[in-house]
């Protein structure tokens, strides 16, 4: 019994754990052999042995998959070669899908904002820097109704003396979403380049279906309100300056005028021509209750702060 135990239990074990894949490899031949040897009496008790307690793929579920991450992992001393950074990504990505957007956002109250209708004078040109957002959301009246968002490299031609007003520089459509759509979803619209900043919402009026999303109905582009029809002398020389640019190193050619007027054509049509009309708002079945970003969809995924050179925080001593 014991040489039984030893030969064909205990030592088998013992090599093949350690060098498991290189004896398989080499077995590869023999085993095929005894598949095809035991192949008329395995195949139907198989097929019986389906129907009556039927057919189970052997695959894991999300919290199986994370229990097995972290037993391969370097901290748990079972010899595993995962580190802490690489099992807390992989339970972080496994995790994102059970995520929305209400739960990484940023609260509405807590956000930095800018007034349309406020001036880029020193003392705001001074918040904004020190902010150090590299997008500033816009809203209109009240803080709740954000209708875009600024590049704050747009800024650099900004002089702070001339107190530029906020609606004469290009502003760009901000994308809403629902608080409940999952940050996959939103981290895939993110990739697409439209935007990397959106509005989250929350239905008051749940009788009616909304979308989750408008990044796909309304695109962000680069939008133009301008109100009173002024244009700072800087933007002015600004795309001048381009313009003549873009006509040195354009190769000359009908194709490439079409292909220009017809940008140009796509660029007008998103400008917001707002003279009479008034300002975009929120409709009355949606209300913003905070900001999302690409950074705190990543955040999620890493389920670890980012902090750049300008956030202050405070570790515990």
């Amino acid at each position: 019994m014991l040489i039984v135990l030893f030969s064909l239990q205990i030592i088998p074990q013992s090599i093949c754990c350690r060098y498991g894949l290189t004896i398989g490899a080499a077995v590869v031949p023999i085993v095929r052999v005894l598949v095809w040897i035991c192949f008329p009496v395995a195949y139907p008790i198989s097929k019986l042995l389906d129907f009556l307690l039927g057919h189970r793929v052997a695959l894991f579920r999300r919290a199986e998959l994370k229990t097995l991450v972290d037993l391969h992992g370097d901290e748990a001393g079972k010899g595993g070669e995962l580190t802490h950074d690489e099992t807390t990504i992989i339970a972080g990505a496994l995790e994102l899908s059970e995520k929305t957007a209400k739960d990484a956002m940023t609260l509405i109250s807590e956000t930095f904002a800018i007034d349309i209708n406020s001036k880029l004078d020193k003392g705001l040109m001074s918040l904004i820097l020190e902010k150090g957002h590299s997008r500033v959301p816009v809203y209109y009246e009240q803080p709740t109704n954000i209708i875009g968002l600024i590049l704050v490299k747009n800024l650099l031609t900004i002089h702070p003396e001339d107190e530029v007003p906020v609606k004469n520089i290009t502003i760009r459509r901000i994308p809403r979403v629902l608080e409940t759509l999952p940050l996959y979803d939103i981290l895939n619209e993110f990739q697409k380049g439209h935007s990397h900043l959106a509005v989250v919402v929350e239905q008051c009026n749940k009788t009616e279906q909304q979308p989750s999303v408008d990044l796909a109905d309304n695109p962000t582009t680069e939008v133009r309100v301008d109100i009173e029809g002024d244009k700072p002398p800087q933007e002015k020389s600004l795309k001048t300056k381009r313009s003549l640019r873009k006509g040195k190193s354009s190769p000359a050619g009908s194709q490439s005028y079409k292909r220009d007027k017809k940008w140009t054509k796509d660029l007008n049509s998103d400008i917001l021509e707002i003279n009479d009309s008034p300002l975009p708002t929120l409709p009355e079945e949606e209300k913003a209750v905070g900001i999302i970003t690409m950074e705190d969809v990543i955040e999620e995924l890493l389920k670890e702060e980012i902090f750049d050179e300008t956030d202050h925080h405070f570790e515990d001593s």
